[in-house]
């Protein structure tokens, strides 16, 4: 069982800059919801950091509202949450596997985004997930944005001196002397 097992968990992170998450929850299941939403707080907090809230309806809405967020606004990264419960249907499949995608593919393109959708088999995993005091996996998904921030910003400021190089940098010849100028 996997609550049981101990894991490895980085150190946070540190900003020398303030950091703003967006954090987006569908709160189907509301309980549930609030307590990854709490577990998210606190994680960005104890961090340094600022974040605003956001409820959308269900889980396949959720990398949806970060699409539009990341168009128009200014947040240095995502908490998509949520809780997936399986039932009767394979409508459980496509809600689980096409909302994990997008999150995936928006990250793939640099979006930072920390993952805290649930997707369990049934309600009292989903309590234990999204306990704060218990595997927190709202705060989890908060840890995984930091630390995607952070790496963005460790990297962002690196140049490898390739690609195009600012006006003011190239040699123009000055056709009346045949002189150079910079």
């Amino acid at each position: 069982m996997a609550g049981s097992e101990t894991h490895y968990v980085l150190p946070r992170p540190d900003f020398d800059k303030p950091v703003k998450l967006l954090i987006v929850v569908a709160p189907y299941y509301k309980d549930i919801a609030d307590n990854l939403v709490a577990g998210a707080k606190a994680e960005i907090e104890a961090a340094g950091g600022t974040w605003e809230l956001v409820e959308v309806p269900g889980a396949l809405e959720v990398p949806t509202a970060i699409a539009i967020s990341d168009r128009r606004s200014n947040f240095d990264g995502y908490v998509a949450l949520g809780c997936v419960i399986r039932g009767e249907t394979t409508h459980y499949d496509t809600v689980c596997n096409d909302s994990s995608r997008a999150i995936q593919l928006m990250g793939l393109q640099g979006l930072c985004i920390g993952n805290g959708i649930l997707t369990v088999e049934n309600r009292a995993q989903a309590e234990v997930r999204a306990d704060p005091e218990g595997q927190n996996k709202g705060g989890g998904a908060a840890a995984a944005a930091l630390h995607l921030i952070a790496l963005g910003r460790k990297w962002g400021a690196q140049s490898k001196g390739i690609g195009f190089k600012p006006a003011g940098s190239y040699q123009v010849a000055d056709s009346s002397d045949g002189s150079s100028t910079a």
